[in-house]
């Protein structure tokens, strides 16, 4: 073991959840150490590490003072897209505490698109009543909010350790945390700390095309289950549906903000007829996983590998999203007539790991915010633009729980990370994951790759594609079985063999025992204050 150093708080992810929580920890007087797997730091580069940066669309919270929107309609737009497995309470909870999240936000240095009146400009987007989502730069919110993020840790003491990936969450045989191993370019080491925090965000490699950076590859969703936490909705992955569309591309693609629906932009299939029409009462701002389906049906009609987002009813279109224009013109295609061709790509995990509502699993001192966690808060679809608002929520919960764990003992434990772990071919994984674990689902495609899966040939954790490869693996193991076990069809889960939704239905917890994955009831995730529940 290498460098082995002493803290209050690590957070493992550099997003808005991680570094909310590391910002709100230091300010209260904790000793705080980030992880970060991606590079330092570069508000100048295009090409960042979290999930954050790329956020295009916006903050969804109310305003207080607009008399058009209220916390309770917030509420009931988030449950309508959950499709019935919304958590209420924690629901209520997050939108709650959304406008006090987005003044911290400002108050570390973020600054939001604002009319004459100085107020902030709000748009709207799928599946909400009115205009709610607050932006930056247009289309640049998550990018404002990453900088912002990054400014405001200079000068906090936030130690952060930048291409240091996570190995292993250290664990006590009581499973109390007691830190996380991890490995960067000067060798093996060690954080040891009362409280670890998982803000490592989504899944989107799994698949072969995402809107997700290269490092989303369900490293938390791995270490959580390493380490005895429970999953739950993992078969509910959202699959957006204007990515951009290049063709042969593999990897991370552009994302075609939802807002631009919002602003007046309009699907149509190659034939020029509408996508959605007929298929939801709000057209092309339904709910994600109803336009990703109907978008994929025209595909199918036409047998074109795409369709087209027309924005010429959008007049400032390039002062509006100059970060997707960019996006577009950097993939070589070309907007002069107007149309984008775009398809649907995986974009966000709406299960994770089992948290209360404040971010607490069931491992004691392991805690989990952001994409990675569950609070129940997007049950089978999230709402768009109410991602970054829960991971500016569960950021400041995390901390609150840091604080309160700060004089907890830390348990001695050996640092034994295996030197082998399963990890099948990445390109393969995703390939079979794209064909059959994707918008569409059936009991052979499933266990057909469940058994691809379980055949992953061991191989030596020497290298971060090896350790990503393995974390892919794994998750993917669960995703399978969370799928397999919803013999229905709902939300951003659909199988072809079950189409129809139950009349009831909850979430489904899975624990890893043995190397195999156990359903498992889930807790009661309301009002838990022990850490274990």
């Amino acid at each position: 073991m290498g460098a082995e150093i002493r803290a209050d708080l690590v957070v493992v992810g550099a997003g808005v959840a991680g570094l909310t929580a590391a910002l709100t920890a230091a300010e209260a007087g904790l000793d705080v150490v980030v992880l970060n797997k991606g590079r330092a730091w570069r508000p100048e580069e295009l090409e960042q590490s979290t999930s954050t940066f790329y956020a295009q669309g916006g903050i969804a919270v109310v305003d207080p003072d607009d008399p058009d929107d209220s916390e309770p309609l917030h509420v009931d737009d988030t449950l309508a897209a959950g499709a019935g497995l919304t958590v209420r309470e924690p629901t209520e909870q997050i939108v709650a505490a959304g406008w006090a999240a987005v003044a911290g936000l400002v108050d570390w240095g973020a600054r939001f698109d604002t009319g004459a009146d100085g107020r902030f400009l709000r748009t709207r987007e799928g599946g909400h009543s009115v205009r709610r989502i607050i932006h930056a730069g247009g289309d640049a919110t998550g990018a404002q909010v990453q900088a912002a993020l990054g400014a405001a840790l200079g000068p906090t003491g936030v130690r952060v350790l930048d291409d240091a990936r996570a190995t292993e969450i250290l664990t006590a045989p009581d499973r109390t945390a007691a830190g996380v191993a991890y490995t960067d370019d000067g060798g093996d080491g060690a954080v040891w700390a009362p409280t670890v925090l998982l803000a490592t965000g989504g899944v989107g490699h799994l698949y072969a095309a995402t809107t997700n950076p290269a490092g989303a590859t369900g490293d938390g969703i791995a270490l959580a289950l390493r380490a005895g936490a429970a999953v739950a909705d993992l078969e509910f992955i959202q699959f957006h549906p204007t990515m951009l569309y290049v063709p042969g591309a593999r990897g991370r693609r552009t994302l075609v903000s939802e807002a631009l629906r919002g602003e007046g932009g309009r699907l149509f299939d190659v034939d020029g007829a509408s996508v959605t029409d007929g298929v939801h009462p709000l057209g092309d701002l339904a709910p994600r996983d109803v336009v990703a389906r109907a978008v994929t049906a025209a595909m199918e009609r036409t047998g074109a590998p795409h369709v087209y987002l027309d924005v010429s009813g959008i007049a400032d279109v390039e002062e509006r999203f100059p970060t997707v224009l960019a996006g577009v013109r950097a993939a070589g295609v070309s907007l002069d007539d107007r149309r984008l061709p775009v398809v649907p790509g995986a974009h966000y995990l709406c299960g994770g790991v089992v948290t209360d509502p404040h971010g607490r699993t069931g491992v004691r001192g392991l805690l989990a915010a952001g994409e990675v966690g569950r609070t129940g808060f997007h049950g089978a679809n999230r709402l768009a633009s109410n991602s970054l608002l829960e991971g500016l929520v569960m950021g400041r919960r995390a901390a609150a729980v840091a604080v309160e764990r700060r004089d907890e003992p830390v348990p001695a434990v050996r640092v034994e990370v295996p030197d082998i772990r399963r990890a099948a071919d990445r390109s393969a994984l995703q390939d079979r994951m794209s064909a059959r674990v994707a918008l569409l689902r059936d009991a052979d495609g499933l266990a057909a790759t469940g058994e691809f899966l379980a055949a992953a040939a061991p191989r030596i954790q020497d290298s971060r594609e090896a350790a990503e490869d393995a974390a892919l693996t794994l998750t993917a193991r669960a995703v399978v079985a969370a799928a397999t076990a919803r013999t229905e069809s709902r939300g951003c889960h659909f199988r072809a063999d079950h189409p129809r939704t139950a009349r009831e239905a909850g979430s489904r917890g899975f624990v890893l025992r043995g190397g195999d994955f156990a359903e498992v009831a889930l807790p009661e995730l309301v009002g838990a204050s022990s850490g274990r529940f």
